[in-house]
């Protein structure tokens, strides 16, 4: 008996969901099909009822990251409405830079977790980040006055603190240093807001 479609939505889901997280912590090249395939619980098999090749998955689970950030994730469980554009713009520089995202590999966001891998990659990987990096954009562009001729480079001069910031600490094994890295880079990009 053939799976529903319903079936075939979870499982595409569940296989996105294991190649992001084994993305985040190991990287493209050092994941396999097999190893995302049996973190997802399934056999390799499977994988080709769902994507073509690992380049595929890859832009998928760079994709994915727009539907399962964890500042999305915090909006929803505290039952909260978005803010106002101005407020969200800071509290996702304040989220981006935290402890929490720091520490939570698993839930890196693409933009910190996966520079080189993507650098590297083919051609749809790197068009799933540069959306990625269109949307965090669009996100601080949106905290500015529309008549702001300097909105866009404003926006990803934030974009840019935020993402650097957190590669910076990320690659240190000097605690301090990690939170001097994050702690110039939230107010310089919080900076920005007030200009």
């Amino acid at each position: 008996m053939p799976y529903t479609a319903e079936h075939k939505a979870r499982t595409r889901a569940k296989i996105v969901e294991s190649a992001r997280v084994m993305f985040n912590r190991h990287g493209f090249d050092q994941v396999s099909i097999d190893d995302v395939m049996k973190f997802a619980g399934l056999t390799r098999g499977g994988f080709y009822n769902h994507f073509t090749s690992k380049d595929e998955l890859y832009a998928e689970a760079v994709r994915s990251f727009t539907t399962c950030n964890p500042f999305a994730r915090m909006q929803e469980e505290s039952g909260r409405a978005v803010p106002p554009p101005p407020r969200l713009a800071r509290e996702l520089v304040d989220l981006y830079l935290s402890d929490e995202i720091l520490r939570d590999v698993d839930q890196h966001c693409p933009l910190i977790a996966l520079p080189s891998d993507v650098a590297r990659a083919g051609l749809e990987p790197r068009a799933a980040y540069t959306t990625l990096v269109e949307n965090m954009a669009h996100i601080f562009r949106a905290a500015f006055p529309e008549n702001d001729a300097e909105a866009e480079r404003k926006a990803l001069l934030v974009v840019s603190l935020c993402v650097g910031g957190m590669v910076l600490a990320r690659t240190t094994d000097d605690p301090r240093l990690r939170r001097k890295l994050r702690a110039t880079a939230r107010a310089e990009a919080l900076a920005v807001f007030e200009r």
